[in-house]
């Protein structure tokens, strides 16, 4: 499968891409949130809305942050496996509501983020926020514009 677009070719999209992954970056890097976690949200948003390219660089960056493989395999099925702490649980949760709001009229439970809530702080549920949103507009762009997995090289972008 090949791509329909190459956002980086286009000088709006190249711009709008840039300012999107700084503000990404700003969000990762400036928090005291668990890389781990931060991964395993973008992952498990990354499969419920079939993006390619994000599943495999969330996954392999996952494994390259050595993540055992487990975990990593078991993200799709946190609820049902016992490799995720109860942090992780309420992240991977918010994740999910976050993702599928659509589908879970009205979005996030009270419940869902009181339970966050008692894992992380402010500041946290903050970058929590801000990352699935993040990497649901990320997906979308990726799905849009068929940008294939398999190719992700961790350190690379």
């Amino acid at each position: 499968m090949a791509p329909r677009i190459n956002l980086s070719t286009s000088p709006l999209g190249a711009k709008v891409s840039r300012q999107f992954y700084a503000a990404s970056l700003a969000v990762m890097k400036g928090t005291t949130l668990p890389k781990a976690t931060q991964d395993l949200v973008m992952l498990r948003a990354s499969q419920i809305n079939g993006c390619g390219y994000c599943t495999d660089a969330h996954s392999k960056d996952l494994a390259h942050g050595d993540e055992p493989s487990v975990r990593i395999n078991l993200v799709a099925a946190w609820r049902e496996s016992t490799v995720f702490t109860d942090a992780e649980r309420a992240a991977l949760e918010l994740t999910e509501q976050g993702t599928r709001i659509a589908d879970a009229a009205g979005g996030i439970t009270d419940e869902a983020w009181e339970n966050a809530a008692k894992h992380y702080d402010e500041e946290e549920l903050a970058a929590l926020t801000l990352i699935i949103s993040l990497i649901n507009a990320a997906n979308r762009m990726g799905v849009i514009t068929r940008m294939p997995g398999g190719d992700y090289q961790p350190g690379t972008v």
